[in-house]
């Protein structure tokens, strides 16, 4: 073999190398109950707020603790840690996406996803038909202005 065909079988290997690595460490939309037989794999976890009103967030005692409980959509509860300020408006939320590990019973997460309200509500949108055909209306006095006015 040729020093070129050994590069190009080298080079082959590496791409394939780093391919597989990459495969093999993303991370997947599951549930909690998955993600507690893999702890040590990071996953995706969707799911909702869960009774708001237990969630712990002192900024003044530390702000870089967060502490929350997420229903995934099998509808299991699990508390999450998150160590790192909470996330604005996180009450607001419809949908929470918590990405982390297990550990132990407790969800250790990196980064949170929020999917916040629309402020465009279907129900609200009042659609009128134009009735004005053209940039000027009609009574406008620059309407019929041309350039040799203008000058």
């Amino acid at each position: 073999m040729s020093k070129v065909h050994l590069f190009l079988l080298l080079l082959i290997v590496v791409v394939a190398g780093v391919i597989l690595s990459t495969v093999d460490e993303s991370s997947s939309y599951e549930d909690f109950a998955t993600a507690e037989a893999y702890p040590g794999k990071e996953f995706h976890v969707v799911g909702t707020l869960h009774n708001p009103g237990d969630m712990q967030y002192d900024p003044l005692k530390d702000p870089n603790l967060f502490r929350f409980y997420l229903k995934d959509q099998a509808g299991a509860v699990r508390l999450v840690v998150y160590h790192d300020s909470k996330p604005q408006d996180f009450e607001r939320s419809e949908q929470v996406v918590i990405i982390g590990k297990m550990e132990g019973s407790e969800f250790t997460a990196s980064k949170i996803l929020t999917k916040c309200p629309s402020k465009y509500n279907e129900d609200s949108v009042d659609v009128t038909p134009q009735t004005r055909t053209s940039f000027w209306s009609m009574d406008d006095p620059l309407r019929n202005l041309t350039l040799d006015h203008a000058l």
